[in-house]
This record gives C-alpha cells, structure tokens and sequence, in this order.
C-alpha cells in the first residue's frame, strides 16, 4: 500500500506547488492515501519580523483546511485524502497550540520540533546558530523538547524526530556522541510511553546528513519498543512526493516492520508494509 503523510504545498511560503497538484500526482504514482500537512502558521514570533517564507499566515489556516476537505470529496473514489498539519512543538506554548488546532476535523497531527526558542534548526539560513554553542546542549534541549512534545498527547505523528542531525552538527568526542546517542534513545522512549506513532522521513537522504529520520538504531529500537511507523516524504514540489519512499519501506521491512500506521479522524490503524 503506497502512503505519503507528509508534505507541503505554497502556502507555508517555502514549498512550492498548490494541494490539488500534490493529489493528481500521487493518484498518478498510483498512491492509496495521500497525507496533506503544511505548517502550523508561526504562533511564538511575529511573522514580520522573522525570516519570511516560513509558514502560511494565520489566517490562511481556515482556507488550508477547507481546501483539504474539498479535495478529498472531489477525488474520492480515486485516491484518499488525510487532512494533516505538521504542527510545531513549542516549549511553553502548549495551549496556545491545542487553542488553534482544536476546531479543526484532523485525521492526524505530526508533532515536529524544529524551534528552540526562536532557533529554528531545520533553516538553512539559520545555521549560524550553532556557532558559539555546545553541540551537546543543543542536542539535550532538542532532545528534552522532542521528549515533551509526545508526553503532551497533542500529536498523532512524532516527526523527523532526529532532526537535529539534519546539517552535520553534533558532538565532536566519543563521550558526547555516545550521550547525544542516549538522549536521542531516551526521547524515543518517551513516544513509546505516550502511544504516539513516529514517522519515516526520508527527506534527509537529500540533506547533508545523508540519512533518513530517524537513524536505522532509532528504528531498530522503535521496533523493539512497539512505536508503530508511518511514512513521509516532507516533499516541498509535487515532483517530490514519494522521493525516498522506496528505500524508506525497504529499510523498514529490512528492520522487521510488517505494518504501516495510517490515520482518519485521528484513530489509528495499520495497514500492510
């Protein structure tokens, strides 16, 4: 069965192409569920005066949600449509978050963490961040963050959740890789605790890491763990959607996973690998 939950579309700024492309594409790769998830607009900075291009306008958000609904009824019969949000884990503003998200009809919601603070990690533009920091404490409060975004029981989905590796930074002695590898452990144990389900993403084969998220020790231990998986691309061009997917599931089945974890009106199931 051919799944892709996580992608983008214009919207958010720095995707590009509209939902209706991203469904005609995937009905073209012959996909059974296509999973639409921009990103939760910026609620803990102000958009203007922050780097542009980072997430659609708060007020796009209704028209975001509609526009899913009224894909899934144009294309049913011919593919399904899953109405997702990658919806960003922020320390602190926990209920600010749940506020936006509570009157809208999800099948799933994928907790990422991309910001510490204001540092949004995953931007290329703000990998000066690093400079002047300890890799291992930024690993720690990524990791804490990733840790406390499934204990929160606001997401169906943990996304890309070692993400923190995305651009080759970490820890430059065995001790701290050893404990940036126990941290990221750690984590993982608390989204087994919180029964959330974790994602594939194949996107960073593309990135400088040169490795999906999470890492095949991260996997291995998720499926000893019982984390069920899922998959996403994270594609930002509908020419994308699906780009990884083929090793993804191959590593998958290499590991052991038999099952994919898919989603409607925020219930899990799972479906054959």
């Amino acid at each position: 069965m051919l799944i892709d939950y996580h992608t983008h579309h214009e919207r958010c700024g720095h995707a590009s192409g509209k939902l209706e492309d991203y469904v005609r594409r995937a009905i073209g790769l012959g996909y059974s569920q296509l999973g639409l998830s921009d990103h939760l607009p910026l609620l803990h900075v102000d958009p203007d005066r922050y780097y542009p291009e980072m997430a659609m306008p708060l007020s796009e958000l209704p028209r975001y949600v509609e526009e899913c609904l009224e894909l899934r009824e144009k294309y049913r019969g011919s593919i399904e449509i899953r109405v997702g949000l990658e919806a960003d884990y922020i320390e602190g503003y926990e209920e600010e978050i749940a506020r936006v998200l509570e009157p809208y009809p999800w099948d799933y919601l994928i907790g990422s963490v991309h910001f510490l603070g204001e540092w949004d990690i995953t931007d290329f533009r703000q990998t000066a961040g690093w400079e002047g920091r300890d890799p291992l404490e930024v690993y720690r409060a990524y990791y804490r963050a990733v840790k406390r975004s499934a204990a929160t029981g606001m997401y169906d989905i943990i996304g890309h959740m070692d993400v923190v590796k995305r651009f080759g930074f970490g820890p430059d002695t065995e001790e701290g890789r050893a404990e940036a590898r126990e941290l990221a452990l750690d984590a993982l144990r608390g989204i087994a605790a919180s029964g959330a389900a974790m994602e594939l993403n194949a996107s960073g084969l593309t990135k400088p890491c040169k490795e999906m998220f999470p890492a095949p020790y991260l996997l291995r231990e998720a499926r000893a763990l019982g984390i069920p998986l899922t998959l996403g691309s994270d594609a930002h061009d509908p020419a994308k959607l699906g780009e990884g997917l083929d090793a993804a599931r191959a590593q998958l089945r290499e590991i052991g996973f038999t099952e994919l974890a898919v989603f409607e009106g925020r219930r899990r199931s799972a479906v054959p690998l």
